[in-house]
């Protein structure tokens, strides 16, 4: 049995599904996690790099799981077809996360669940996902190795979200635990570092903005 780290461990409790198509997949570790604990039937594991991707089949190959898992060259989405039914990304910034699901938006229409694990900036997510049709069912914040990542998971429907639920996330400005509590003070404290730095230039627009956003932060803390 494959042994997967705690984000990833976190990401596949919300996998119940026939068919997974794992994005950006390094090493195939989350397909053949998921399928050796029975929380999906089949997988794709995509990669657009090459090393990456014979690293998969190799991996795959080794856990007799080759069947089981089809690994794929490809950009993005591009490796989807219609009987996946949940697409997971996984380590990537929000924007970029963003820019593949707008991208490879053709490849949602039969709307799959989107398991969504973003390592910094899921704004542009929470954006991309209420234009594409999809709603947000759950967020997660999770703490690996000193780093904060955040999980969207979002199924087909509608929502109409306010500045603040996109920067924060709605579910997460309800819940409010300690890990976001954690990861808006470290902003802070970033945003502090800046606008100390900026004082004594004459960018008054950029020190402005800072401070604009420091207020956001400690009014929804």
């Amino acid at each position: 049995m494959i042994q997967i780290n705690k984000r990833l461990t976190k990401v596949s409790e919300y996998l119940n599904h026939n068919k997974l198509a794992d994005i950006g997949s390094d090493h195939a570790y989350l397909p053949i996690y998921a399928i050796q604990n029975n929380l999906v039937k089949e997988a794709i594991a995509g990669e657009v790099v090459k090393g990456p991707f014979l690293s998969a089949q190799k991996n795959t190959e080794l856990h007799g799981l080759s069947k089981s898992i089809e690994i794929k060259l490809g950009d993005g989405l591009e490796v989807v077809n219609d009987t996946v039914d949940v697409i997971t990304i996984c380590g990537m910034g929000g924007p970029l996360i963003a820019q593949i699901l707008d991208e490879g938006k053709e490849k949602l229409t039969h709307y799959p669940d989107l398991i969504l694990q973003a390592n910094i900036h899921a704004l542009p997510i929470r954006q991309v996902l209420q234009k594409l049709g999809y709603n947000i069912e759950t967020e997660q914040l999770i703490k690996d190795k000193k780093h904060i990542y955040e999980i969207i998971v979002a199924k087909k429907g509608k929502m109409q979200l306010s500045e603040n639920e996109l920067k924060f996330g709605p579910k997460l400005m309800i819940e409010k635990d300690e890990l976001f509590y954690e990861k808006w003070e470290r902003e802070i404290e970033s945003l502090e570092n800046i606008s100390n730095q900026l004082k004594n230039h004459k960018d008054q627009a950029r020190y402005n903005e800072i401070q604009a956003q420091i207020k956001q932060i400690k009014e929804v803390l």
